[in-house]
């Protein structure tokens, strides 16, 4: 390994698209580690986005640059001197009516432009990119009990012939960690991907993030995410969680660990939507829960599973699914995004 860049032998590292959910709060691990973060954002004068990252910097070092994935080179400076780079950023238009232009062309080139950034920097030793779990779980076999684990990767043909709701976000990001492995090895770049669940618990950030707001669906009963939520369990075969703060230190461990290669599933706990509605009801008896559901979601089909991450690795989540959801009603209430059924 070359030596660390950094003359006071503090460990720098870049994020991605710092505005986002995952991203806030990995920030938010590095600094608490000593780190010295940089990250990038493509609209640095949106002040309502940009308040969680001036609140993290109070933490600790952190600089913010302006970027775009589909920019090549704007990414240059800000992994001068950066050890580690960490691409959490992802293009996502749900209400796209051409998924193709605006999801896949830009995730892949935004992966490219990203390693070409790296590929310039003299001080990068690893890049960590998010995947997801859409990149593993899709296809169209049948019957229950299916494992997906690191070896599984999603059926685009499928997707592309049958085009189901929201397919171009699963295609995007399988395309776009494939593009990723396919650069690294033929630039020598150490790349490691992560493979997160449905992302679930607190959150730094003004306005909810898309996977709370699929997440909370049950008991906020907004009927766009839970359209969204119900459609991810018949295409992606279960609704797995995994916490934020447990999917961020896995990160963090993952670019730290020398020995760690390839693909992991990040991947807290899998059930279905009906199963989760029940768990809700019990637990959270003063909110209203939906309770009506198609007969085919009650058993999940596919089961994600994180036995490289926590068995070979020897990394351990922290945070199960009450944590997770004490934690999103929690961040809801003080929003004012729910309510008690007799308040």
């Amino acid at each position: 390994m070359e030596q660390n860049s950094t003359p006071t032998g503090t460990k720098k590292a870049c994020v991605i698209g710092g505005t986002g959910n995952l991203a806030s709060i990995l920030i938010k691990h590095l600094l608490q580690s000593g780190y010295k973060v940089n990250t990038t954002v493509r609209d640095p004068e949106n002040e309502k986005k940009m308040a969680p990252l001036r609140l993290l910097q109070e933490l600790g070092d952190l600089k913010i640059f302006k970027a775009d994935l589909t920019d090549e080179g704007s990414f240059d400076s800000a992994f001068s001197g950066c050890e580690y780079i960490f691409h959490v950023a992802t293009p996502i238009n749900f209400k796209s009516e051409d998924p193709e232009k605006d999801m896949i062309k830009p995730a892949i080139e935004g992966v490219i432009n990203v390693l070409k950034s790296c590929v310039k920097s003299k001080s990068v030793k690893r890049v960590i990119y998010t995947s997801s779990a859409a990149a593993v779980s899709i296809n169209n076999l049948s019957g229950s009990g299916l494992v997906m684990n690191e070896k599984n990767w999603t059926d685009i043909d499928f997707l592309r012939k049958e085009k189901p709701f929201n397919w171009g976000y699963p295609v995007s990001k399988m395309l776009a960690e494939k593009t990723a492995w396919e650069f690294a090895k033929e630039n020598n770049i150490d790349l490691v991907t992560v493979i997160p669940a449905l992302i679930a618990g607190n959150s730094l950030l003004s306005d909810p993030p898309s996977s709370l707001s699929l997440s909370m669906s049950l008991i906020t009963g907004k009927e766009m995410h839970l359209t969204a939520l119900k459609e991810m369990q018949k295409l992606s075969g279960s609704i797995s969680f995994i916490h934020v703060d447990d999917l961020a230190r896995a990160h963090l461990f993952l670019a730290e660990k020398e020995t760690a290669s390839g693909r992991y599933i990040c991947c807290g706990y899998n059930t279905s939507v009906p199963a989760t509605a029940g768990f809700l009801r019990q637990r959270y008896p003063k909110y209203k829960v939906v309770s009506e559901f198609e007969e085919c979601l009650s058993i999940p089909k596919v089961m994600l599973s994180s036995v490289k991450l926590i068995m070979k690795e020897g990394f351990q989540f922290e945070y199960g699914i009450k944590d997770m959801y004490d934690q999103m009603i929690e961040y809801f209430e003080s929003k004012g995004l729910i309510k008690a059924e007799d308040s």
